[in-house]
């Protein structure tokens, strides 16, 4: 990892802790540390870090819990630590999900290629996610203007006149097709009705 990053770490051992920030620091990293989940979870909202690190077996809060409750106010990769390795803990990071799991005591080169990964995975999940989120809307966008179509096809137009009529509706009235095919169709609602 070249670039400088913002890096959250739990663990209720502040020798662990120490460790991990010794190690981060030295890579040219900012290190927030928590001693328990609770802090954990405030320190994320408040300093925003790129990458969390979180002992999984914390006070007050766990680290899973912990890790549920940032990404689900802001995204970001998360690795869980832990001397415990335990298949319902494991099942439980994944279900979250995280990014990755490391035994401690944590080595350097473990945690350097730990990050790494953890932070491509994430990126590459987001990308993916995105590309779904918005070929779902390009299909629902699809439906609703073929919907709009038949419906001007049914009072008299060929398909190829029914698609230009939404289109020049849309490009006179500066919106997206997808917004006049869904009045077409209210429209369609209404007289039926």
């Amino acid at each position: 990892m070249t670039k400088s990053l913002r890096v959250l770490v739990a663990d209720d051992e502040s020798i662990i802790r120490m460790g991990l920030r010794a190690i981060l620091s030295e890579l040219g990293h900012t290190v927030y540390s928590a001693a328990d989940g609770v802090e954990a979870v405030t320190l994320a909202y408040r300093e925003r870090p790129d990458i969390a690190l979180l002992d999984v077996r914390m006070p007050f809060r766990d680290g899973l819990d912990a890790a549920a409750e940032i990404i689900k106010s802001r995204p970001i990769p998360i690795l869980i630590l832990t001397a415990y390795n335990e298949s319902t803990l494991l099942d439980r990071a994944a279900s979250i999900p995280v990014q990755g799991y490391l035994i401690k005591p944590v080595k350097r080169d473990d945690l350097i290629a730990a990050m790494r990964i953890a932070a491509a995975t994430f990126s590459d999940r987001r990308h993916l996610a995105e590309r779904v989120d918005e070929l779902q809307e390009k299909l629902t966008s699809r439906k609703l203007i073929d919907r709009a179509k038949g419906l001007l096809m049914q009072a008299g137009m060929s398909e190829e006149e029914a698609y230009h009529e939404v289109q020049m509706r849309a490009r006179s009235r500066r919106t997206t097709m997808s917004n006049i095919a869904q009045e077409i169709i209210d429209q369609q609602h209404k007289t039926a009705a």
